[in-house]
């Protein structure tokens, strides 16, 4: 036969409310932080490709940066 749960307590709630929201902040600002980092190029740990103009060829020149 089939037993109801028991009901959570308010402060069981507010706790893994509170532990959510201090969890999703802390992804958000290191998501900005990131994004911050490759807009101005000054990255360390993000492997991308980045464009590199040669002066003498009209800009006809791609290559790819890689950082390790």
């Amino acid at each position: 036969m089939a037993v109801p749960k028991k009901r959570t307590s308010a402060s069981k709630k507010r706790i893994r409310k509170h532990f959510l929201k201090v969890n999703n902040s802390l992804a958000a600002l290191k998501a900005v932080s990131l994004a911050k980092s490759l807009s101005t190029g000054n990255t360390k740990s993000f492997v991308g490709t980045t464009k590199k103009y040669n002066k003498k060829k009209n800009h006809s020149k791609q290559t790819n940066k890689k950082n390790y």
